[in-house]
């Protein structure tokens, strides 16, 4: 077995790999001075099986578009020099959120992509809570594994609930199916009372509206949930609702910190308590300077490492992707 990890993502391989009790195989990134670039691995990949961890969230300096290509060019490249097997392993893949038409002659780029990674002979994609698990599985020929974090986030809600009630709260529409898997998590493994609530979220040319609020948060802890915090204005616009509504304590809780531009409100205003997502994109390690009170960082290399060692032994995968055997 080979296991690389490209540039940006070099913290969180080297975590898989001491996991796996592995060293991460190296390899060459050069820039050349037009701005174009090569990457190749300095070790064998003939014959072997092959694992590349490139997350494709956007960060100054590398944009998505360059992260992607990179990543699709080393695919090919062990390809290329004769690898049995390449699988690779986008713990934040990017574009997932357009995975369909909104408006008249919209791109549908989760499914140009999906076809980017066919074509350079990815024999799998695995991925980590994806905006739209349906549009992600429909969009890729090629195997894909979509690891569940579920039991990372549950275990930390209930250790920051205590024994209050809690209510597991979606801050859109969208992400209502998100937020009641958690909730059946929770259920199953507090003695917690456990409830569930959404807000109704309409967005069209960058405006945000809608009013419908459901759910009885009053006197209970909230968890606002979702796959990623971008600027943050959906999670800040939900707690804030849920603290006029006599909420106790609101915490946000997503597997991908993007911690965009506007994103800073999250962490002064007092209506959010702890906010608590994976190592899955650099932002989020970073977002942690100056702002210990209130993140919460999970790490998601023994999910990534075990995935790893089950894809490469060949063995069952239905449990990390949260699915029933």
């Amino acid at each position: 077995m080979r296991f690389f990890a490209l540039r940006g993502t070099d913290q969180l391989g080297g975590a898989v790999a001491q996991v796996l009790g592995v060293d991460l195989d190296s390899h060459e990134e050069r820039e050349f001075e037009d701005g174009e670039h090569k990457a190749r691995p300095l070790v064998s990949v003939c014959g072997e099986d092959v694992y590349i961890l490139h997350s494709l969230a956007g960060e100054p300096g590398a944009s998505p578009n360059d992260k992607l290509l990179r990543l699709l060019f080393f695919i090919a490249t062990c390809r290329e020099d004769g690898a049995a097997r390449v699988t690779a392993i986008t713990p934040y893949l990017a574009y997932a959120r357009k995975e369909r038409q909104t408006k008249a002659r919209d791109p549908v780029s989760t499914r140009y992509v999906a076809q980017l990674f066919e074509a350079v002979g990815t024999d799998c994609l695995v991925t980590l809570d994806v905006h739209n698990f349906a549009a992600f599985q429909n969009a890729f020929r090629c195997r894909t594994l979509h690891l569940d974090s579920g039991a990372l986030l549950q275990s930390t809600v209930r250790e920051l609930a205590g024994a209050e009630p809690v209510v597991v709260f979606s801050p859109d529409g969208g992400g209502v199916k998100r937020a009641q898997l958690v909730k059946e998590r929770c259920e199953a493994a507090m003695s917690n009372e456990v409830g569930f609530g959404f807000m109704e979220k309409r967005r069209s040319r960058g405006v945000v509206s809608g009013d419908l609020f459901a759910g009885d948060v009053g006197g209970k802890t909230v968890f606002l949930v979702d796959d990623m915090i971008s600027t943050g204005g959906t999670m800040l616009r939900a707690a804030r609702a849920c603290r006029e509504r006599d909420a106790k304590q609101v915490h946000a809780v997503a597997t991908h910190g993007l911690f965009g531009k506007g994103s800073e409100a999250l962490f002064t205003d007092p209506a959010i308590g702890r906010i608590v997502v994976t190592d899955s994109v650099v932002s989020a390690s970073k977002a942690g300077a100056g702002r210990e009170a209130k993140l919460q960082v999970l790490s998601t290399a023994p999910l990534i490492a075990e995935a790893i060692k089950r894809l490469h032994a060949n063995g069952s995968i239905s449990e990390l992707a949260g699915m029933e055997s």
